[in-house]
């Protein structure tokens, strides 16, 4: 997938770009993916597709109404068959184009719903004739529930790995998450999370403390064998439940670096690791550290619809 974005990147109030729409387009059909560039064939002007051995293809767009007043629109594609592709194919630049409706299937497994939507039927017909096609109507359940809701923005952004033009709080287990910044692309390798962007890069682990250790003293265990730093250089706060820890240098002439860690009397705890070039994005790093955050049992039940 890629998205059509290059936001301004900032969690401390700098505006982003485009923040109430967000654009994701997929290349390809899936199954497409493993076919040879000779078996893929254009059909005017990019938004027709046929494979030989698979089928026929058209672009189409699925808007995705997200909390907080964000748009979600996918452009993926719909499988049709070879007459409608080519009726398709013979208005596409003309007037009657603006009265285009087709029925097909979704041809694309799109996350947070993944298979769920591959091979669903749709209908789809052009809302703007500068645009490509629009899903609006189905009879298979989930793409009718996609529609017809709105659905948390965290929950849906957070499975996307490139970088977004909002904050998304993403979960690194059941209970700890972290906010991931406007313009930082995700992945997980080995079990930490990633998340990076030109001139910043975070990593968030996960920890597990001594059975019967205070969060001070959890705290005190993580913190064996860091480097000494100044005072105005460390800062240490207290929170529901728990305390977290940060201290920060400058590792050369454009590197800055912060370790941080929150920690919870349940025993558990989370750190960061970031680093960033330019000096002015300290607040940046202080507050991805203050992001980290556990859930109660209430949030988690809250979260899971119990």
């Amino acid at each position: 997938m890629i998205a059509n974005h290059a936001p301004a990147c900032s969690c401390c109030g700098t505006p982003t770009l485009d923040e109430k729409r967000i654009d994701v387009r997929f290349g390809l059909p899936d199954v497409a993916l493993a076919a040879g560039d000779e078996a893929r064939h254009e059909v005017g002007v990019g938004a027709l597709l046929r494979v030989d051995g698979v089928g026929c293809f058209m672009r189409c767009l699925l808007p995705v109404r997200l909390t907080d007043d964000i748009e979600l629109v996918f452009g993926t594609w719909l499988e049709i068959s070879d007459a409608e592709l080519d009726r398709a194919h013979t208005i596409w630049n003309d007037p009657a184009y603006a009265d285009l409706t087709l029925r097909g299937a979704l041809a694309n497994s799109i996350k947070p719903w993944g298979d769920g939507l591959l091979g669903a039927t749709a209908t789809v017909e052009v809302r703007n004739p500068d645009e490509i096609p629009y899903v609006v109507t189905s009879d298979q359940y989930l793409l009718a529930h996609i529609l017809a809701g709105t659905w948390d923005r965290h929950d849906v952004l957070s499975c996307l790995g490139h970088p977004l033009p909002v904050a998304v709080r993403t979960h690194l287990d059941e209970h700890w998450s972290i906010e991931r910044t406007a313009g930082l692309a995700a992945r997980v390798v080995e079990g930490t999370s990633q998340f990076a962007a030109p001139g910043r890069n975070v990593q968030a682990d996960l920890f597990s403390g001594s059975v019967g250790d205070s969060p001070e003293e959890f705290l005190a265990s993580l913190l064996v064998g860091a480097p000494t730093v100044p005072s105005d250089q460390q800062l240490t706060e207290q929170v529901p439940d728990g305390v977290r820890h940060a201290f920060w240098l400058t590792s050369g002439p454009q590197g800055h670096e912060l370790y941080g860690f929150t920690v919870h009397n349940s025993g558990t705890g989370a750190g960061v690791y970031c680093t960033w070039d330019a000096p002015e994005d300290l607040p940046w790093a202080h507050h991805v550290w203050r992001s980290l955050h556990r859930s109660t049992e209430d949030e988690t039940r809250a979260t899971e619809g119990g």
